[in-house]
C-alpha cells in the first residue's frame, strides 16, 4: 500500500495526495451483503437543517461489516480486498467452510486466500479473533468489544491498533490509540493486528469539490458570523472572536466535557494525551 502523488497540472492536483488501491483485488462488492444507506441531508421531517455542513456527495450502498465474529466453529478463507466508502479502512470478503461470505474490516497484511478463525483455542495471528483472556501480552489489536457479545467499537479505522498490556483478575489493561488505557473485561473479543490502509492519514483532498463528493459541504468559521449566530461573531473589522467556544457557548480549548461521575470512569486508568 502507499499513496500517489500528482503534478500541479491543475490547481486540484497541485496538493492532491490519493490512496494507491494497489491492495484492492475486486472492483464489485458482494450483493447479498448490500443494503441501502438513507440520506438526510442534516435535515429532519419537517426539512428544517438540524445538522450544519451535511448534503450532497456521491450516491452509494453500505456494506454489512461482521463485528461480532462470532462464527467459532469453523474457519473462513479471504476472497477478496475490497473500496468500502463508508469507512477509511479496507474490507474483507470472507467465505466459511459452509458456504457463508461475511465482510470483515480487514487487518494490515491480510492476503487473498488466507485462513482466519474465531473463538476460544484459536491461534493469536493476524486476523484471527479471540477472546482477551487468550491474547498473548503486549499483542497489537483491533476491533475491540466493550460489552461481551457487542461487536467491535474501538479501534476500526484506517491504521488503528491498540495494545494489550497486563491482566488483573476478571479484567485486561489495554492501550487505546488515543492514549487512554482503561481496563477491559477478559471475555470480550478482539482481532490479532492493525487495521488496513495505514497511509490513509496521509492523504489530502487537494480541493473543495472532493470534499463536496463526500458530502461535507462548506463549514464556516464562527468568527466571520453574525453575534445572533455564534458567540464568537460580529465586531467592527476583522474581531479575534474572543475566546474560542462553540456555537453553544462551549469553549474549545481545554475544557473538560465529560461527566464526572460517568459509570465508566473507574475504568479507565490513565487519561488520553493532550
Amino acid at each position: 500500500m502507499g499513496v500517489r502523488k500528482f503534478k500541479p497540472i491543475t490547481p486540484g492536483t497541485r496538493h492532491k495526495v490519493i490512496g494507491s488501491f494497489e491492495d484492492i483485488t475486486a472492483t464489485k462488492p458482494e450483493k447479498s451483503l448490500l443494503t441501502s444507506l438513507k440520506r438526510s441531508g442534516g435535515r429532519n421531517k419537517d426539512g428544517k437543517m438540524t445538522m450544519r455542513y451535511m448534503g450532497g456527495g456521491h450516491k452509494k450502498k453500505y456494506r454489512i461489516i461482521d463485528f461480532k465474529r462470532d462464527k467459532d466453529s469453523m474457519t473462513a478463507r479471504v476472497r477478496t480486498i475490497e473500496y468500502d466508502p463508508n469507512r477509511s479502512a479496507r474490507i474483507a470478503l470472507v467465505a466459511y467452510t459452509d458456504g457463508e461470505k461475511r465482510y470483515i474490516v480487514a487487518p494490515h497484511g491480510l492476503k487473498v486466500g488466507q485462513e482466519i478463525a474465531s473463538g476460544k483455542g484459536v491461534a493469536p495471528e493476524v486476523g484471527n479473533t479471540l477472546l482477551l483472556a487468550e491474547i498473548p501480552l503486549g499483542t497489537v489489536i483491533h476491533n475491540i468489544e466493550l460489552q461481551p457479545g457487542q461487536g467491535a467499537v474501538m479501534a476500526r479505522s484506517a491504521g488503528a491498533y491498540a495494545q494489550l498490556l497486563a491482566r488483573e483478575g476478571k479484567f485486561a489493561v489495554i492501550k487505546l490509540p488515543s492514549g487512554e488505557s482503561r481496563m477491559v473485561l477478559t471475555t470480550c473479543r478482539a482481532t490479532i493486528g492493525s487495521v488496513s490502509n495505514p497511509d490513509h492519514i496521509l492523504e489530502s483532498h487537494g480541493k473543495a469539490g472532493r470534499k463536496r463528493w463526500l458530502g461535507r459541504r462548506p463549514r464556516v468559521r464562527g468568527v466571520v458570523m453574525n453575534p445572533v449566530d455564534h458567540p464568537m461573531g460580529g465586531g467592527e473589522g476583522r474581531a479575534s472572536g474572543g475566546h474560542p467556544r462553540s456555537r453553544k457557548g462551549i469553549p474549545a480549548k481545554g475544557y473538560k466535557t465529560r461527566n464526572p461521575k460517568k459509570n465508566s470512569n473507574k475504568f479507565i486508568i490513565e487519561r488520553r494525551k493532550k
